[in-house]
Formats: structure tokens, sequence, C-alpha cells
């Protein structure tokens, strides 16, 4: 009985959903099965084209008014602009998610906590001490997985997560299946909410 969940380590949307995402799946007894995916591949595959090569006014509304509304809502706090970070290559930070939850570990503390430093406090989740830093504080010990993050198992686990993504149609972060219904958007968690106790037809 898991909520599939598909996003990057650096979304914002993610970010901006995470909190009440979390818990609508709590009150629905559901666990969140994490799913961290190469986000730029995913979204150059479904036709969206990569963030870079979109208009300014696009990135204007996407990456601000957009942001800023709904970190209004959701009570988010966001930086003002794009974090300096924000377009690293982030294969590190969503693999150190993959290491922590092969461990056995509930990881959504702690990929809420990457997502918000990133989002927030401007961090660079490509630095190991940034990510210590931010999982320390969310009560996790990053020591046991860096190495593991490294690894080719858990690097082909972060594969297959893009594979499957593109295979089923994701074309975002986040993406939310319930019971194999896919919501793309955290602003579709309100739907997310009602599917989990009544099915849409």
């Amino acid at each position: 009985m898991q909520i599939e969940y598909f996003y990057a380590a650096h979304s914002a949307f993610a970010y901006l959903g995470s909190r009440r995402f979390m818990a609508i799946a709590k009150a629905a007894g559901r666990e969140i099965r994490h799913c961290p995916v190469d986000l730029d591949r995913v979204v150059e595959t479904a036709g969206a084209g990569a963030f870079s090569e979109r208009t300014k006014a696009h990135g204007e509304y996407y990456f601000g008014r957009e942001i800023n509304r709904w970190s209004e809502y959701r009570e988010a706090p966001v930086m003002a602009g794009i974090p300096t970070h924000h377009f690293k290559d982030m294969t590190f930070p969503n693999c150190i998610l993959i290491a922590a939850a092969e461990a056995g570990n509930n990881i959504d503390l702690l990929a809420h906590a990457f997502l918000e430093v990133h989002w927030r406090d401007d961090a660079d989740l490509c630095d190991l001490k940034t990510l210590t830093a931010a999982a320390r504080d969310a009560g996790y010990d990053l020591a046991p997985f860096v190495e593991a993050a490294h690894s080719d198992a858990v690097k082909a686990i972060y594969e297959r997560n893009t594979v499957e993504a593109i295979e089923r149609s994701v074309f975002g972060s986040p993406t939310y299946f319930v019971d194999g219904d896919m919501f793309y958007g955290q602003d579709r968690l309100e739907l997310v909410e009602r599917a989990l106790k009544q099915p849409f037809k």
C-alpha cells in the first residue's frame, strides 16, 4: 500500500508540496515509495525541452510567480530567485536518498530536508558537508550512505527509476501514483488526497 513518488532532490514544486504530501500519506496509512530520478532526462524525453532553453517569460512565471504563490499558500518559505547551484548534476543527492532508503530507512524527512535547504537557504546539494548538516538537523546520519551513493548498485536503481518514469509517461517533478493513477504536480495533492479516500472513476 504505497504511493509512488517520482521527483528530484532539487525540485521546487516537490519542495512546495513535500510536507503536505507526507501528511496526506500518513493520514491515509500509506507508505511513500521514493523514486528519485534524473529530472533533466525525464523532462526532455517527455518533449518539454530543457529548462535552460525556455524563454525568459516562462522562467519568470514558472520559477517566479508560481513558486511565490505556492510558497505562501503551502507556508513553505523560499529564497528569492533560483538557487545558485540549481543547475548542477544532481546525481549525488538523489543517490544519497536512494542509498538511505535501500538501507531500510524511512526517508520522508530526509528528502524534505534536502528540498528545503536548497530552496529556502540556497544550499548546494552537491556538497557533502551541506547534505550532512541538513540530514543531521532532520535526525539522520548520512555517513553510512555516502559510499553506497557512489556504488554501481545505487546508480543502477537511479537509472531504473528514471527509465521507469519515462516509460510511465512521467513528465515532471513531483509526480505521484495512487494505485496506478498518475497525478502530476504538487497542485494536484488535493486530488491525491481524494483518490486515497475515494478513487476516481
